[in-house]
């Protein structure tokens, strides 16, 4: 039977840490009778959330990985992916907003948008994803709707369009008033399971006519019929008030906003409806994807970016395009989640990895429900499935045989905390080997390294709880006990001067010798460089042969692994080289490569080099008596205080601090607010470290290089 795919609707759940996205989707999958009873996120009954099934997620009542079901809803079938709102995990995010339509996203009623809603809202812009707002925890004291949809407007820069009002607040929240169909809806009984519709209140009439009076001036913007309409002041039929919301959203020209609480099973009904009626399903999306074997007229060379690109059709009977945007390494294979954008995946086919160029049979199909699953024969395009026991990374694509197409990769963002990590037992090294594999494999912003100097194993990731979360892991999953050095930062190195450069290398020892010879200037890059690294070839007359050119810029990437200051990666530097020599039997290019390396080397140490440290955005959320102690506490971390905001006798203090002096800020802030305050932080930018303390930190990287060497 064909699948009507205008009723498929892919879907996530993102929000900032503590915003109810887990309370959500449980909700979710008990009004669409995927579980048949409600568990809670702390619950009591031990048992926890269905999406948080690992006992870590459990216990801490944070969601660390993203779990995927599908539910139906009216004749609708959802794929629905709850993701984690730690920033610590946001590839999580990343990799599910990369595959899929549409999103919910989830804002608390009296915090708002907070500092990870900005960061996933980003995301979602980056993929081109519509989103509905959803603005949860309506019952919570202070709840505050008319401010949330004032901050979605001025922080998110987006046009919110509400489709509600709600009924009371706080502890007196009621429900909401549709403002298409101006009807009020209840939710009744036990589990809100029964939907109520009646006529508006009178003391809610005049706001409700105002509300949608709002509501249709908004929507005149996408819609010249219902403009018409509206200046004629006539009746507007409700049928293009929706085809003109799902037209603005899927064109992100609006984000509808709904309201409710999850928590008191209130208003999550009529969220499944708006989803199904106003995102997208996968024949309303422009895919494309490249295509490697397409090559560029010589006659007439491409100047645009994407020359190489072709659509995709969600057309089952078309060649097979699929990506495994997730990787889960398991006790039998590896488990990889997979979104098929054309054709169909068949149990038992092979299909080519583009990147490795290798055919790969699918031997078993499976659709998951959080960490239970169930077989399946075929997965058609629009579809969500894992596959298991397949080798492969996250972001390769899977083609049928004759296609090469590659789809754009994931955005991972760099690590910029580092930890030394061995096991207390000498025969756990095995074990530890394998669980660092594994969850580099797993997570492409974890990154495992090895001190070339203390032989020492260092994990790298995107804060504090991530490689705390990895640790724990590797106790609880293998069986390891740890130890952990103290967190390093991830400094960089650049220059800050211009250097011109005259670098020879010779070599005669009997036999042939090498000789090398390179002239330029070493520049610095803007900070605000997007690449770290740049190579200008400016030579001409043949001074240097073509075939030694790509050894030097080779030997120059070699020497920036680590700087002249406290051996850290160098970044914003251009190298140009614009004469040389060569000598027709002794020149190589492993002499060009060594002399690339050299100069580079010689050339840093000359070019006023500057440590850069990473800068990171910190949101404190605090009871506001507190505020004086804890802004002046930042300002002696030397942090600096973006903005703050008061509300209900709760303080949000936005600052810019360096993460050198933030590991063990998660107690000072307990003790000064009396274990009230709360925070969340994540990476912005490098940033120069003052010379003062650039000298301390040379000093002190400079004393433990010794100590090491001493101690060999």
């Amino acid at each position: 039977m064909a699948v009507d795919l205008g009723k498929y609707r892919n879907i996530g759940v993102s929000a900032h840490i503590d915003s109810g996205k887990t309370t959500l989707s449980e909700r979710i999958l008990f009004y669409s009778g995927r579980i048949h009873a409600i568990h809670e996120v702390k619950g009591k009954d031990g048992v926890g959330a269905t999406m948080d099934h690992m006992d870590l997620e459990r216990e801490k009542g944070i969601t660390i990985t993203s779990a995927a079901t599908q539910v139906t809803w009216k004749g609708y079938t959802i794929n629905l992916i709850d993701t984690p709102g730690h920033v610590d995990f946001t590839v999580e995010v990343e990799r599910s907003l990369r595959v899929l339509d549409g999103a919910i996203l989830v804002l608390c009623s009296v915090a708002g948008v907070q500092s990870q809603s900005l960061t996933v809202d980003r995301q979602m812009k980056r993929y081109k994803v519509p989103r509905i707002a959803f603005i949860n925890k309506m019952d919570r004291t202070g709840a505050n709707p008319k401010k949330v949809i004032k901050m979605i407007e001025e922080k998110l820069m987006v046009t919110p369009c509400p489709l509600q009002i709600n009924m009371g607040a706080e502890s007196a929240f009621e429900g909401v008033i549709d403002l298409i169909e101006m009807q009020a809806v209840y939710f009744d009984g036990e589990d809100g399971e029964d939907i109520r519709r009646e006529a508006i209140p009178a003391q809610y009439q005049a706001a409700a006519e105002e509300a949608r009076q709002q509501m249709l001036e908004t929507l005149s913007m996408s819609s010249d019929e219902l403009m018409s309409l509206l200046l004629e002041e006539q009746e507007i039929p409700t049928d293009l008030i929706y085809k003109t919301i799902r037209e603005a959203t899927l064109s992100h020209t609006i984000t509808p906003v709904m309201m409710g609480s999850a928590y008191k099973n209130k208003g999550v009904q009529e969220l499944l409806d708006a989803v199904t009626r106003f995102l997208p399903s996968p024949l309303d999306r422009d895919l494309v994807a490249i295509d490697n074997d397409m090559k560029p007229d010589p006659n007439n060379p491409p100047t645009e970016p994407g020359w190489n690109k072709v659509p995709l059709s969600s057309d089952p009977e078309k060649p097979t395009v699929c990506m495994a945007f997730k990787t889960v390494v398991e006790q039998f294979g590896q488990l990889t989640y997979t979104r098929v954008y054309q054709g169909k995946l068949v149990k038992g086919e092979s299909y080519v990895n583009t990147r490795t160029g290798k055919r790969v049979r699918f031997g078993r199909l499976v659709r998951m429900h959080s960490n239970a699953r169930e077989d399946v024969d075929v997965a058609e395009a629009g579809d969500i499935v894992a596959v298991v026991g397949v080798e492969c990374a996250t972001g390769d694509t899977f083609c049928s045989e004759g296609l090469n197409y590659s789809l754009e990769s994931i955005y991972a963002a760099e690590p910029v905390i580092r930890l030394a990590i061995e096991p207390v037992k000498r025969d756990g090294a095995d074990k530890l080997g394998k669980a660092l594999e594994r969850f580099r494999r797993e997570d492409p912003t974890f990154h495992v390294l090895t001190d070339e100097e203390t032989g020492e194993t260092l994990i790298a990731g995107m804060g504090q709880l991530h490689l705390d979360i990895y640790v724990e892991r590797i106790k609880r999953e293998y069986g390891v006990e740890c130890k952990i050095g103290q967190p390093k930062v991830a400094y960089r190195e650049c220059p800050t001067q211009s250097v011109e450069f005259n670098h020879k290398h010779k070599k005669q020892t009997g036999g042939s010798g090498q000789y090398a010879h390179v002239v330029g200037r070493l520049d610095p890059l803007p900070e605000t460089s997007e690449v770290p690294y740049e190579f200008v070839n400016d030579i001409s007359g043949g001074r240097i042969p073509k075939e030694y050119i790509a050894p030097i810029d080779k030997g120059f990437r070699r020497a920036i692994v680590k700087g002249p200051l406290c051996e850290c990666e160098v970044v914003n530097v251009r190298m140009t080289i614009n004469d040389g020599s060569y000598h027709d039997v002794d020149s190589s290019e492993m002499a060009f490569d060594i002399c690339g390396f050299d100069c580079m080397r010689e050339a840093l140490k000359q070019a006023g080099m500057a440590l850069l440290e990473p800068i990171m955005k910190l949101e404190v959320e605090i009871p506001d008596e507190f505020q004086g102690a804890v802004t002046g506490h930042l300002s002696s971390k030397r942090g600096v205080i973006t903005s703050t905001e008061t509300n209900m006798g709760t303080c949000v203090i936005n600052a810019e601090v360096p993460l050198a002096s933030m590991f063990d800020y998660a107690n000072e802030l307990r003790s000064m607010t009396q274990g009230k305050g709360t925070f969340t932080m994540e990476f912005a930018k490098y940033s120069q470290v003052p010379r003062n303390l650039q000298d301390e930190v040379v000093e002190k990287r400079r004393k433990e290089r010794a100590e090491r060497a001493n101690a060999k």
